[in-house]
Protein backbone atom coordinates (compact mmCIF):
# COMPACT_ATOMS: atom_id res chain seq x y z
CA UNK A 1 0.00 0.00 0.00
CA UNK A 2 1.11 3.60 -0.76
CA UNK A 3 2.28 5.97 1.83
CA UNK A 4 0.54 9.08 2.18
CA UNK A 5 2.38 12.23 2.27
CA UNK A 6 2.58 13.70 5.48
CA UNK A 7 4.75 16.30 7.62
CA UNK A 8 7.69 14.97 9.02
CA UNK A 9 7.02 11.91 7.82
CA UNK A 10 7.47 11.11 4.91
CA UNK A 11 10.99 11.38 2.34
CA UNK A 12 11.20 12.63 -0.63
CA UNK A 13 14.29 11.65 -2.81
CA UNK A 14 15.47 14.23 -5.23
CA UNK A 15 17.59 13.30 -8.30
CA UNK A 16 19.49 16.09 -10.31
CA UNK A 17 20.67 18.82 -8.49
CA UNK A 18 20.47 21.25 -11.21
CA UNK A 19 18.01 24.49 -11.77
CA UNK A 20 14.71 22.19 -11.80
CA UNK A 21 16.04 19.92 -8.83
CA UNK A 22 17.07 22.24 -6.16
CA UNK A 23 13.50 24.13 -6.85
CA UNK A 24 11.96 21.01 -5.53
CA UNK A 25 14.46 20.15 -3.01
CA UNK A 26 13.58 23.71 -1.63
CA UNK A 27 9.30 23.46 -1.97
CA UNK A 28 9.06 19.68 -0.87
CA UNK A 29 11.34 20.69 2.12
CA UNK A 30 8.68 23.95 3.17
CA UNK A 31 6.36 21.99 2.82
CA UNK A 32 7.12 19.66 5.86
CA UNK A 33 8.57 16.59 4.53
CA UNK A 34 12.18 15.20 4.50
CA UNK A 35 14.13 15.69 1.43
CA UNK A 36 17.32 13.97 0.03
CA UNK A 37 19.23 15.39 -2.68
CA UNK A 38 21.33 13.48 -5.38
CA UNK A 39 23.27 13.86 -8.22
CA UNK A 40 25.61 12.15 -10.07
CA UNK A 41 28.17 15.00 -9.85
CA UNK A 42 29.37 15.64 -6.49
CA UNK A 43 29.85 18.99 -6.41
CA UNK A 44 25.92 19.41 -8.47
CA UNK A 45 24.75 18.07 -5.30
CA UNK A 46 26.23 20.04 -2.38
CA UNK A 47 25.59 23.02 -4.50
CA UNK A 48 21.94 22.69 -5.07
CA UNK A 49 21.37 20.99 -1.62
CA UNK A 50 23.38 24.63 -0.42
CA UNK A 51 21.56 26.84 -2.84
CA UNK A 52 17.83 24.82 -1.75
CA UNK A 53 18.83 26.05 1.94
CA UNK A 54 20.20 29.94 0.57
CA UNK A 55 16.78 30.46 -0.83
CA UNK A 56 15.08 28.91 2.39
CA UNK A 57 16.84 31.35 4.52
CA UNK A 58 16.51 34.14 2.28
CA UNK A 59 12.72 33.85 2.40
CA UNK A 60 12.95 34.46 6.12
CA UNK A 61 15.53 37.45 6.00
CA UNK A 62 12.96 39.01 3.72
CA UNK A 63 9.87 38.04 6.36
CA UNK A 64 8.71 35.47 4.40
CA UNK A 65 8.83 32.79 6.14
CA UNK A 66 9.11 32.58 10.20
CA UNK A 67 12.79 31.71 11.30
CA UNK A 68 11.24 29.28 13.40
CA UNK A 69 9.97 27.42 10.26
CA UNK A 70 13.05 28.10 8.08
CA UNK A 71 15.24 26.37 10.15
CA UNK A 72 12.99 23.79 10.46
CA UNK A 73 12.75 23.50 6.53
CA UNK A 74 16.33 23.17 5.99
CA UNK A 75 17.26 21.11 8.74
CA UNK A 76 14.68 18.54 6.51
CA UNK A 77 17.47 18.67 3.34
CA UNK A 78 20.61 16.68 2.90
CA UNK A 79 22.39 15.45 0.26
CA UNK A 80 23.59 11.94 -0.47
CA UNK A 81 26.63 10.93 -2.58
CA UNK A 82 25.18 7.29 -3.19
CA UNK A 83 21.98 6.67 -5.38
CA UNK A 84 20.80 3.55 -3.09
CA UNK A 85 20.22 5.99 -0.13
CA UNK A 86 17.17 6.34 -2.25
CA UNK A 87 15.90 3.32 -0.35
CA UNK A 88 14.44 5.44 2.22
CA UNK A 89 12.17 7.50 0.07
CA UNK A 90 8.18 7.06 0.02
CA UNK A 91 8.43 9.45 -3.37
CA UNK A 92 11.47 10.03 -5.90
CA UNK A 93 11.17 12.80 -8.75
CA UNK A 94 13.58 12.52 -10.63
CA UNK A 95 14.87 16.04 -12.61
CA UNK A 96 18.01 14.92 -14.82
CA UNK A 97 18.59 16.01 -18.40
CA UNK A 98 15.37 16.05 -21.06
CA UNK A 99 16.87 13.14 -22.33
CA UNK A 100 15.10 9.92 -22.91
CA UNK A 101 17.57 7.24 -22.32
CA UNK A 102 19.08 8.84 -19.17
CA UNK A 103 16.05 9.33 -17.74
CA UNK A 104 15.31 5.52 -18.40
CA UNK A 105 18.43 4.29 -16.91
CA UNK A 106 18.21 6.20 -13.70
CA UNK A 107 14.66 4.84 -13.14
CA UNK A 108 15.75 1.52 -13.53
CA UNK A 109 18.16 1.55 -11.10
CA UNK A 110 15.88 3.11 -8.98
CA UNK A 111 13.22 0.29 -9.08
CA UNK A 112 15.86 -2.06 -7.63
CA UNK A 113 17.15 0.42 -5.02
CA UNK A 114 13.62 1.88 -3.39
CA UNK A 115 10.66 -0.37 -1.75
CA UNK A 116 7.68 -1.94 -4.05
CA UNK A 117 5.50 1.18 -2.23
CA UNK A 118 7.64 4.34 -3.16
CA UNK A 119 6.48 6.05 -6.03
CA UNK A 120 8.46 7.36 -9.10
CA UNK A 121 8.00 10.07 -10.43
CA UNK A 122 10.03 12.45 -13.55
CA UNK A 123 10.01 15.90 -13.94
CA UNK A 124 9.82 15.88 -17.73
CA UNK A 125 8.51 18.69 -19.87
CA UNK A 126 8.02 17.05 -22.91
CA UNK A 127 9.13 13.10 -22.98
CA UNK A 128 6.79 10.36 -23.14
CA UNK A 129 5.77 9.21 -20.03
CA UNK A 130 4.48 6.17 -20.87
CA UNK A 131 7.63 5.77 -22.73
CA UNK A 132 9.74 6.20 -19.62
CA UNK A 133 8.04 3.74 -17.64
CA UNK A 134 8.39 0.84 -20.27
CA UNK A 135 11.85 0.60 -18.75
CA UNK A 136 9.81 -0.61 -14.97
CA UNK A 137 8.73 -4.02 -14.22
CA UNK A 138 6.11 -1.87 -12.21
CA UNK A 139 4.68 1.06 -14.75
CA UNK A 140 1.64 1.87 -12.05
CA UNK A 141 3.52 3.38 -9.68
CA UNK A 142 5.39 5.82 -12.44
CA UNK A 143 4.23 9.33 -13.28
CA UNK A 144 5.08 12.49 -14.63
CA UNK A 145 5.39 15.48 -12.02
CA UNK A 146 5.93 18.50 -13.86
CA UNK A 147 7.00 21.61 -12.63
CA UNK A 148 7.93 24.81 -13.87
CA UNK A 149 10.55 27.73 -13.24
CA UNK A 150 10.49 28.67 -11.53
CA UNK A 151 9.46 26.05 -9.17
CA UNK A 152 8.82 28.05 -5.60
CA UNK A 153 6.99 30.61 -7.74
CA UNK A 154 5.21 28.82 -10.36
CA UNK A 155 2.61 27.47 -7.92
CA UNK A 156 1.04 24.81 -10.52
CA UNK A 157 2.03 20.89 -11.44
CA UNK A 158 0.84 18.74 -13.89
CA UNK A 159 0.46 15.33 -12.78
CA UNK A 160 0.64 13.28 -16.14
CA UNK A 161 -0.70 9.98 -16.18
CA UNK A 162 0.71 7.22 -17.90
CA UNK A 163 -0.97 4.70 -19.86
CA UNK A 164 -0.56 2.17 -16.87
CA UNK A 165 -0.45 4.65 -14.13
CA UNK A 166 -2.48 3.85 -11.17
CA UNK A 167 -5.42 6.52 -9.99
CA UNK A 168 -4.03 5.63 -6.71
CA UNK A 169 -0.50 7.09 -7.90
CA UNK A 170 -1.75 9.88 -9.20
CA UNK A 171 -4.32 10.66 -5.99
CA UNK A 172 -0.69 10.57 -3.85
CA UNK A 173 1.30 13.00 -6.11
CA UNK A 174 -1.55 15.46 -5.79
CA UNK A 175 -1.79 15.24 -1.95
CA UNK A 176 1.55 15.99 -1.68
CA UNK A 177 1.45 18.60 -4.32
CA UNK A 178 -0.93 20.09 -2.09
CA UNK A 179 0.94 19.97 0.99
CA UNK A 180 3.17 22.42 -0.52
CA UNK A 181 0.73 24.59 -1.29
CA UNK A 182 1.05 24.70 -5.15
CA UNK A 183 -1.82 23.64 -7.43
CA UNK A 184 -2.07 20.48 -9.28
CA UNK A 185 -4.00 19.49 -12.79
CA UNK A 186 -4.33 15.70 -13.63
CA UNK A 187 -3.17 15.37 -17.48
CA UNK A 188 -3.21 12.50 -19.77
CA UNK A 189 -0.07 11.81 -21.49
CA UNK A 190 0.33 13.68 -24.88
CA UNK A 191 2.51 15.32 -26.56
CA UNK A 192 3.39 19.32 -24.06
CA UNK A 193 0.86 17.55 -21.58
CA UNK A 194 -1.59 20.34 -20.70
CA UNK A 195 0.23 23.79 -20.15
CA UNK A 196 2.64 23.44 -23.64
CA UNK A 197 -0.25 22.38 -25.42
CA UNK A 198 -2.66 24.96 -24.99
CA UNK A 199 0.21 27.97 -25.30
CA UNK A 200 0.44 26.95 -28.86
CA UNK A 201 -2.59 28.89 -30.13
CA UNK A 202 -0.96 32.38 -28.95
CA UNK A 203 2.42 32.33 -30.62
CA UNK A 204 1.38 30.10 -33.71
CA UNK A 205 -1.23 32.09 -35.05
CA UNK A 206 0.32 35.32 -34.18
CA UNK A 207 3.43 34.45 -36.28
CA UNK A 208 0.69 33.46 -39.19
CA UNK A 209 -0.73 36.96 -38.95
CA UNK A 210 2.90 38.60 -39.19
CA UNK A 211 3.98 36.09 -42.03
CA UNK A 212 0.21 37.27 -43.81
CA UNK A 213 1.66 40.62 -43.28
CA UNK A 214 -0.97 41.71 -41.67
CA UNK A 215 0.54 43.46 -38.83
CA UNK A 216 3.76 43.62 -37.27
CA UNK A 217 5.01 42.51 -34.08
CA UNK A 218 4.04 45.44 -32.30
CA UNK A 219 1.00 45.86 -33.40
CA UNK A 220 0.19 42.28 -32.76
CA UNK A 221 1.72 43.13 -28.88
CA UNK A 222 -0.62 45.75 -28.39
CA UNK A 223 -3.72 44.50 -29.42
CA UNK A 224 -3.20 41.58 -27.53
CA UNK A 225 -2.36 43.46 -24.46
CA UNK A 226 -4.41 46.55 -25.02
CA UNK A 227 -6.82 45.71 -27.04
CA UNK A 228 -9.36 43.51 -24.73
CA UNK A 229 -7.59 40.14 -24.07
CA UNK A 230 -5.42 42.14 -21.69
CA UNK A 231 -3.16 39.40 -21.59
CA UNK A 232 -0.06 40.51 -19.93
CA UNK A 233 2.58 40.17 -22.69
CA UNK A 234 1.73 39.37 -26.43
CA UNK A 235 3.01 36.45 -28.37
CA UNK A 236 6.69 38.45 -29.55
CA UNK A 237 7.21 39.31 -26.30
CA UNK A 238 6.68 36.39 -24.87
CA UNK A 239 8.99 34.45 -27.34
CA UNK A 240 11.81 37.12 -26.83
CA UNK A 241 11.27 36.16 -22.95
CA UNK A 242 11.49 32.69 -22.77
CA UNK A 243 13.85 32.52 -25.72
CA UNK A 244 13.21 31.96 -29.36
CA UNK A 245 15.29 28.62 -29.79
CA UNK A 246 13.21 26.98 -27.01
CA UNK A 247 10.01 28.40 -28.02
CA UNK A 248 10.97 27.16 -32.06
CA UNK A 249 11.94 23.82 -30.70
CA UNK A 250 8.48 23.29 -29.08
CA UNK A 251 6.59 24.64 -32.03
CA UNK A 252 8.21 21.84 -34.04
CA UNK A 253 8.38 18.85 -31.53
CA UNK A 254 4.56 19.87 -30.85
CA UNK A 255 3.67 20.30 -34.21
CA UNK A 256 5.42 16.70 -35.47
CA UNK A 257 4.15 14.75 -32.51
CA UNK A 258 0.77 15.37 -33.21
CA UNK A 259 1.14 14.20 -36.51
CA UNK A 260 1.54 17.45 -38.37
CA UNK A 261 -1.99 18.64 -36.74
CA UNK A 262 -2.93 22.38 -38.48
CA UNK A 263 -3.87 23.36 -35.59
CA UNK A 264 -0.28 23.87 -34.24
CA UNK A 265 1.44 24.31 -37.55
CA UNK A 266 4.63 26.86 -37.57
CA UNK A 267 5.76 29.26 -39.91
CA UNK A 268 9.06 29.38 -41.89
CA UNK A 269 10.00 33.18 -40.12
CA UNK A 270 10.87 31.47 -36.39
CA UNK A 271 13.33 29.19 -38.20
CA UNK A 272 15.39 32.09 -39.79
CA UNK A 273 14.88 34.27 -37.23
CA UNK A 274 17.19 31.75 -34.65
CA UNK A 275 19.57 30.91 -37.75
CA UNK A 276 20.67 34.58 -37.55
CA UNK A 277 20.90 34.38 -33.45
CA UNK A 278 17.48 36.74 -32.97
CA UNK A 279 17.02 34.73 -29.72
CA UNK A 280 15.64 37.79 -27.72
CA UNK A 281 16.41 39.34 -24.91
CA UNK A 282 19.02 36.64 -23.90
CA UNK A 283 20.91 37.86 -27.40
CA UNK A 284 20.02 41.50 -27.16
CA UNK A 285 17.95 41.35 -30.18
CA UNK A 286 14.81 39.33 -31.14
CA UNK A 287 11.84 40.64 -32.56
CA UNK A 288 12.51 43.98 -30.11
CA UNK A 289 15.81 44.93 -29.89
CA UNK A 290 16.86 45.43 -25.72
CA UNK A 291 19.35 47.49 -24.00
CA UNK A 292 20.71 46.79 -20.55
CA UNK A 293 17.72 44.38 -21.07
CA UNK A 294 15.50 46.78 -21.52
CA UNK A 295 13.18 46.97 -24.51
CA UNK A 296 14.09 49.76 -27.28
CA UNK A 297 10.74 50.84 -28.97
CA UNK A 298 10.02 53.09 -32.42
CA UNK A 299 8.39 55.54 -31.90
CA UNK A 300 5.19 56.46 -34.25
CA UNK A 301 3.69 59.47 -33.92
CA UNK A 302 0.90 59.77 -36.59
CA UNK A 303 -0.27 63.21 -37.94
CA UNK A 304 -3.79 64.23 -37.16
CA UNK A 305 -5.88 64.11 -39.97
CA UNK A 306 -9.95 65.40 -40.36
CA UNK A 307 -12.06 63.66 -39.12
CA UNK A 308 -15.03 62.16 -42.01
CA UNK A 309 -17.83 64.01 -42.88
CA UNK A 310 -19.79 61.18 -42.54
CA UNK A 311 -19.87 57.41 -41.41
CA UNK A 312 -21.99 54.70 -42.55
CA UNK A 313 -21.84 51.67 -40.11
CA UNK A 314 -23.13 48.20 -41.51
CA UNK A 315 -26.21 47.21 -40.20
CA UNK A 316 -25.06 43.31 -40.39
CA UNK A 317 -23.48 42.88 -36.97
CA UNK A 318 -25.78 45.23 -34.86
CA UNK A 319 -24.04 45.14 -31.10
CA UNK A 320 -20.97 45.89 -32.50
CA UNK A 321 -22.27 48.87 -34.78
CA UNK A 322 -24.59 50.07 -32.19
CA UNK A 323 -21.17 49.88 -29.99
CA UNK A 324 -19.46 51.92 -32.69
CA UNK A 325 -21.97 54.28 -33.24
CA UNK A 326 -22.09 55.40 -29.77
CA UNK A 327 -18.29 55.97 -29.95
CA UNK A 328 -18.30 58.22 -32.94
CA UNK A 329 -21.63 59.86 -32.49
CA UNK A 330 -20.01 63.02 -30.84
CA UNK A 331 -17.47 63.11 -33.58
CA UNK A 332 -19.01 62.56 -36.99
CA UNK A 333 -22.00 62.77 -38.42
CA UNK A 334 -23.78 59.32 -38.70
CA UNK A 335 -24.98 57.65 -42.20
CA UNK A 336 -28.09 56.09 -40.92
CA UNK A 337 -29.55 55.06 -44.81
CA UNK A 338 -29.75 51.41 -45.83
CA UNK A 339 -27.00 52.02 -48.21
CA UNK A 340 -24.03 54.99 -47.49
CA UNK A 341 -23.90 58.00 -48.96
CA UNK A 342 -21.66 58.87 -51.97
CA UNK A 343 -19.91 60.74 -49.73
CA UNK A 344 -19.50 58.02 -46.30
CA UNK A 345 -16.94 56.82 -44.73
CA UNK A 346 -17.88 53.19 -44.85
CA UNK A 347 -17.29 50.76 -41.40
CA UNK A 348 -17.92 47.22 -40.72
CA UNK A 349 -18.07 45.21 -37.41
CA UNK A 350 -17.38 41.78 -38.69
CA UNK A 351 -16.99 38.77 -36.61
CA UNK A 352 -14.30 36.49 -38.67
CA UNK A 353 -14.49 38.25 -42.06
CA UNK A 354 -11.94 40.56 -43.96
CA UNK A 355 -13.13 43.80 -45.08
CA UNK A 356 -12.54 42.82 -48.42
CA UNK A 357 -15.80 40.12 -48.19
CA UNK A 358 -17.58 42.39 -46.05
CA UNK A 359 -17.72 45.37 -48.89
CA UNK A 360 -18.28 43.15 -51.80
CA UNK A 361 -21.34 41.68 -50.26
CA UNK A 362 -22.97 44.55 -49.20
CA UNK A 363 -22.18 46.40 -52.70
CA UNK A 364 -20.04 49.21 -51.45
CA UNK A 365 -17.08 50.77 -52.75
CA UNK A 366 -13.83 48.91 -51.20
CA UNK A 367 -11.65 52.42 -51.44
CA UNK A 368 -13.82 53.97 -48.55
CA UNK A 369 -14.69 50.37 -46.80
CA UNK A 370 -12.83 49.78 -43.59
CA UNK A 371 -13.26 47.12 -40.74
CA UNK A 372 -13.25 48.16 -36.80
CA UNK A 373 -12.87 45.36 -33.94
CA UNK A 374 -15.74 44.99 -31.64
CA UNK A 375 -15.22 41.46 -30.40
CA UNK A 376 -13.99 43.02 -26.40
CA UNK A 377 -15.88 46.07 -26.40
CA UNK A 378 -14.08 49.60 -27.21
CA UNK A 379 -12.65 50.86 -24.46
CA UNK A 380 -9.02 49.51 -25.08
CA UNK A 381 -7.11 50.08 -27.81
CA UNK A 382 -8.92 49.85 -31.35
CA UNK A 383 -8.23 47.98 -34.41
CA UNK A 384 -8.66 49.91 -37.73
CA UNK A 385 -8.55 47.17 -40.87
CA UNK A 386 -7.98 48.57 -44.18
CA UNK A 387 -9.01 46.23 -47.73
CA UNK A 388 -6.14 45.99 -50.16
CA UNK A 389 -7.40 49.18 -52.31
CA UNK A 390 -8.64 51.55 -49.14
CA UNK A 391 -7.82 55.08 -50.00
CA UNK A 392 -5.01 56.42 -47.71
CA UNK A 393 -6.37 59.69 -47.12
CA UNK A 394 -9.83 57.79 -45.87
CA UNK A 395 -7.58 55.63 -43.79
CA UNK A 396 -6.41 58.37 -42.13
CA UNK A 397 -9.83 59.87 -41.64
CA UNK A 398 -11.20 56.98 -40.25
CA UNK A 399 -8.25 56.47 -37.45
CA UNK A 400 -9.02 60.08 -36.58
CA UNK A 401 -12.26 59.65 -35.70
CA UNK A 402 -11.32 56.28 -33.97
CA UNK A 403 -9.37 58.09 -32.05
CA UNK A 404 -11.45 61.26 -31.27
CA UNK A 405 -11.92 60.18 -27.64
CA UNK A 406 -7.72 60.06 -26.78
CA UNK A 407 -8.03 56.06 -27.51
CA UNK A 408 -5.14 54.22 -29.33
CA UNK A 409 -5.60 52.76 -32.84
CA UNK A 410 -3.58 50.10 -34.42
CA UNK A 411 -4.27 49.96 -38.53
CA UNK A 412 -4.00 46.61 -39.71
CA UNK A 413 -4.35 45.15 -43.17
CA UNK A 414 -6.89 43.13 -44.04
CA UNK A 415 -7.75 39.77 -42.62
CA UNK A 416 -10.47 37.27 -41.97
CA UNK A 417 -10.85 37.83 -37.88
CA UNK A 418 -8.32 41.20 -37.60
CA UNK A 419 -6.02 40.47 -34.83
CA UNK A 420 -7.82 39.85 -31.70
CA UNK A 421 -10.11 37.91 -32.72
CA UNK A 422 -8.40 35.53 -34.69
CA UNK A 423 -5.55 34.57 -31.99
CA UNK A 424 -8.09 34.59 -29.25
CA UNK A 425 -10.21 32.35 -30.62
CA UNK A 426 -7.48 29.82 -31.53
CA UNK A 427 -6.92 29.70 -28.26
CA UNK A 428 -9.84 29.23 -26.99
CA UNK A 429 -10.77 26.27 -30.15
CA UNK A 430 -7.16 24.02 -28.63
CA UNK A 431 -8.39 24.53 -25.12
CA UNK A 432 -11.38 22.89 -26.14
CA UNK A 433 -9.90 20.28 -27.95
CA UNK A 434 -8.18 19.29 -25.15
CA UNK A 435 -11.25 19.11 -23.60
CA UNK A 436 -12.59 16.82 -26.25
CA UNK A 437 -9.66 14.79 -25.94
CA UNK A 438 -10.09 14.14 -22.54
CA UNK A 439 -6.47 15.16 -21.76
CA UNK A 440 -7.51 17.07 -18.72
CA UNK A 441 -10.73 18.16 -17.46
CA UNK A 442 -12.45 21.66 -18.13
CA UNK A 443 -11.97 23.39 -14.79
CA UNK A 444 -8.09 21.87 -15.04
CA UNK A 445 -7.62 23.08 -18.08
CA UNK A 446 -8.52 26.74 -17.09
CA UNK A 447 -6.43 26.59 -14.17
CA UNK A 448 -3.68 25.26 -15.26
CA UNK A 449 -3.50 27.91 -18.38
CA UNK A 450 -4.40 30.71 -16.03
CA UNK A 451 -1.73 29.95 -13.73
CA UNK A 452 1.07 28.26 -15.77
CA UNK A 453 0.67 30.93 -18.77
CA UNK A 454 -0.20 34.19 -17.03
CA UNK A 455 -3.61 34.77 -19.14
CA UNK A 456 -6.31 37.03 -17.56
CA UNK A 457 -8.77 34.40 -17.37
CA UNK A 458 -8.77 30.28 -18.49
CA UNK A 459 -9.81 29.97 -22.49
CA UNK A 460 -12.40 28.45 -22.08
CA UNK A 461 -13.75 31.16 -19.28
CA UNK A 462 -12.48 33.54 -21.60
CA UNK A 463 -14.55 31.46 -24.68
CA UNK A 464 -18.16 31.85 -22.39
CA UNK A 465 -17.47 35.50 -21.31
CA UNK A 466 -17.45 36.62 -25.52
CA UNK A 467 -19.94 33.79 -26.15
CA UNK A 468 -19.34 30.33 -27.72
CA UNK A 469 -21.51 31.46 -30.71
CA UNK A 470 -19.38 34.16 -31.58
CA UNK A 471 -16.39 32.50 -31.26
CA UNK A 472 -17.72 29.40 -33.38
CA UNK A 473 -18.88 32.15 -35.83
CA UNK A 474 -15.08 33.75 -36.18
CA UNK A 475 -14.00 30.22 -36.82
CA UNK A 476 -16.17 28.95 -39.18
CA UNK A 477 -15.85 32.13 -41.23
CA UNK A 478 -11.75 31.82 -41.14
CA UNK A 479 -12.28 28.24 -42.31
CA UNK A 480 -14.50 29.60 -45.00
CA UNK A 481 -12.29 31.83 -46.34
CA UNK A 482 -9.23 29.97 -45.57
CA UNK A 483 -10.32 26.45 -46.00
CA UNK A 484 -7.46 25.54 -43.82
CA UNK A 485 -7.79 22.72 -41.08
CA UNK A 486 -6.07 25.04 -38.76
CA UNK A 487 -9.41 27.08 -38.00
CA UNK A 488 -12.20 23.90 -37.88
CA UNK A 489 -14.35 24.57 -34.95
CA UNK A 490 -13.89 21.74 -32.17
CA UNK A 491 -16.80 19.62 -31.36
CA UNK A 492 -16.51 20.41 -27.90
CA UNK A 493 -17.38 24.26 -29.00
CA UNK A 494 -19.59 22.94 -32.01
CA UNK A 495 -21.54 21.41 -29.69
CA UNK A 496 -21.57 23.85 -26.48
CA UNK A 497 -22.33 27.09 -29.15
CA UNK A 498 -25.39 24.38 -30.41
CA UNK A 499 -27.12 24.26 -26.78
CA UNK A 500 -26.43 27.54 -25.77
CA UNK A 501 -24.40 25.83 -22.30
CA UNK A 502 -20.48 26.89 -20.77
CA UNK A 503 -17.55 25.49 -22.38
CA UNK A 504 -16.85 24.55 -18.97
CA UNK A 505 -19.67 21.74 -18.83
CA UNK A 506 -18.26 18.62 -18.62
CA UNK A 507 -19.64 15.41 -20.41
Amino acid sequence: MIKQPKPGKYTVGVVGAGVMGRGIAQLMAMAGVNVIIFDKCEVAALEGCAFSKRMILRLAEKGNLSDKNASAAVSRLRKVSDIKKMAECDTVIEAVLEDLETKKNVFSALENIVSRQCILASNTSSLSVTEIAAVLDSPERFAGLHFFNPVPLMKIVEIVSGIETALETGDTLETLIKLSGHDSVRVKDTPGFLINHAGRGLNTEGLRIVSEGIADFAGVDDLIREGGPKFSMGPFELMDTTGLDVSHLVMESIYNRFYQEPRFRPVPLTGTRVAAGLCGRKSGNGFYRYEDNKTVLSKNNPQSSELPKSVWISPEDNAGGELLKKVLLDYVEIDCGKKPKPYSLCMFTPLGKDVTSCAVEAGVEAERSFGVDTLFGLAGRRTLMLSPISDKSLGDSARAALSADGSSVTIISDSPGFVNQRTIATVINIACDIAQQQIASPTDIDKAVKIGLGYPLGPLSIGDRLGPTRILQILQAMFEFYLDPRYRPSPWLKRRAMLNISLLTSE
